[in-house]
């Protein structure tokens, strides 16, 4: 990548979300890689505190400011050959941002840079409502299953910008898709308390069980779902950025860069039992059956009754995208399970801190 290096000789990377689960799980892995002294990493944090850990203890470049400092990032990216966004999924402004800025790098420089994206497989889901398990399965090497994605699904406007972009050839870009991400992130960054160390998913069901003094389910939870580890994700990424930079013209980007994130799956009412077993084993509930969630309860624990549905729809796919280019995910959905009730408690010391419990 030598045409794409700084003045010093490094390779500029920037990457969105480092305080994040993802984004935080992913720089940890760029902080220990074998190429590691010649990145030249930046970062934009909105924490004071958290940017000064990063640059003194961890030596990443750090911008103050958030996402809505467009023309910040807009700067970032212009100035990065390589574009880790681990941020927010459908945050159009600050996608717009960091394309209008790879595209001012290609017209400047001539270097074609490199944007590793993150979406999600709620791209895939549907209406099911916790009712059925679909039999559509979407394979990552399927490109045209892909385009028939309507544009009304979740992360889709964002990500048709992202492949755009690629198809201009102003830069090459590649989408990560995650499941349903799990597992505590380990790491220094995460033990500094730089970065978020849960997830998102299975914690609003958590949440809301420990609130209702019992499991609950959409409907009776036969949608089925994939899901990853959280160290298998941030894997996911360091494995594509890898073959990009080995091998760039034999790793797929634009529509064939696409790339999920599972390694397994499970039905939401599977979780919700786990969830169910773990609260009576910690005296929390009488039974360990999941009752389903009335609309109110969508509403109050989810935001809204369509982010509730959410938890009751099916989003089903194979990663066979990422295992062609060596990704070897090692967790699977029984590790899932049995994660449940650490994340549990984990969370019921988190809300006596906070004086909640």
């Amino acid at each position: 990548m030598a045409s794409a290096n700084n003045n010093n000789n490094k390779t500029p990377i920037f990457i969105t979300g480092a305080t994040g689960y993802i984004g935080g799980s992913v720089l940890e892995r760029l902080l220990k890689h074998p190429s590691a002294g010649t990145f030249e990493i930046s970062a934009i944090v909105r924490n004071a505190e958290k940017a000064k850990i990063l640059e003194s203890k961890f030596g990443v470049r750090v911008v103050h400011g958030s996402h809505q400092d467009l023309d910040k990032l807009e700067a970032l990216a212009e100035n990065a050959h390589v574009v880790f966004h681990c941020a927010d999924a459908d945050d159009e402004p600050a996608a717009r941002a960091i394309l209008s800025g790879l595209r001012k790098r290609h017209a400047k420089l001539g270097d074609l840079p490199i944007l590793i994206h993150t979406s999600g497989t709620g791209e895939l889901t549907d209406d099911a409502r916790g009712e059925y398990a679909t039999e559509t399965v979407y394979s990552d090497l399927n490109v045209a299953q892909l385009k028939a994605i309507p544009e009304s699904a979740f992360h889709r406007n964002v990500d048709l910008l992202v492949v755009e972009a690629d198809e201009q050839g102003y830069a090459r870009t590649h989408i990560v898709l995650p499941s349903t991400i799990y597992g505590i992130a380990q790491g220094a960054l995460f033990d500094a308390g730089v970065s978020n160390p849960h997830s998102i998913q299975i914690p609003y069901l958590i949440k809301a069980a420990l609130d209702r003094k019992r499991a609950g389910v959409v409907g009776p939870g036969k949608a089925l779902w994939p899901d990853v580890h959280i160290h298998d994700v941030a894997d996911l990424y360091i494995q594509l950025f890898d073959q990009i930079v080995s091998n760039p013209d034999k790793t797929g980007h634009g529509w064939e860069g696409f790339y999920f994130g599972e390694n397994g799956e499970h039905s939401w009412y599977q979780i919700s039992r786990a969830i169910g077993e773990a609260l009576v084993a910690l005296g929390i509930a009488s039974d360990a059956e999941p009752t389903p969630f009335s609309v109110a309860e969508l509403v109050k624990y989810f935001g809204s009754e369509r982010m509730g549905w959410y938890s009751g729809s099916n989003s089903r796919c194979r990663a066979d995208r990422g295992r062609a280019i060596g990704w070897k995910p090692r967790y699977t959905t029984e590790d899932m399970l049995k994660s449940i009730r650490p994340e549990i408690e984990a969370i019921i010391k988190q809300q006596k801190a906070a004086g909640k419990a």
